[in-house]
């Protein structure tokens, strides 16, 4: 099944969906926790990042919000997906930064949900962000591929 025709199953897309409700009080905090797990898991990528990061974690978490709050509506998510992982082309996103990124993205949810983080909740996520990075870096692949 390709990114493209991958639909997230109703449970999952629940159980994204209300975990991330959860940790909308949070999202700040979540912001700052992602980058410090990501820095310290790769401190390489920190040359990616420009500007303020407490604002970029406050994009983060509203990027990952509106694809959560898309996963039941794949003909308006995978567009998005797509256009994200092109872009990301240009900051300089690797295919081996996601993988990075997915274990700093569950480190944090972790963190932040605490006893909340069910093992249910973390294969959702897992399922969630396999859906996500698949989908921009086959985006990310065509547009090199047209280059």
């Amino acid at each position: 099944m390709t990114p493209d025709n991958e639909t997230m199953q109703s449970p999952t897309s629940r159980i994204v969906q209300s975990s991330f409700a959860e940790l909308a009080p949070l999202a700040p905090q979540m912001g700052r926790i992602f980058y410090a797990e990501l820095f310290a898991l790769d401190p390489t990528l920190r040359t990616l990042f420009v500007g303020n990061i407490e604002r970029q974690g406050d994009k983060l978490v509203q990027m990952i919000g509106a694809a959560v709050n898309l996963l039941d509506q794949p003909r308006r998510l995978m567009p998005v997906l797509r256009q994200l992982g092109q872009r990301h082309v240009g900051y300089g996103v690797r295919r081996s930064h996601y993988d990075v990124v997915g274990l700093a993205l569950v480190r944090t949810l972790e963190l932040t949900l605490g006893n909340r983080f069910t093992d249910e909740v973390r294969a959702a996520w897992i399922k969630f962000y396999r859906l996500v990075a698949t989908t921009m870096m086959a985006a990310a692949d065509e547009l090199a591929d047209a280059a």
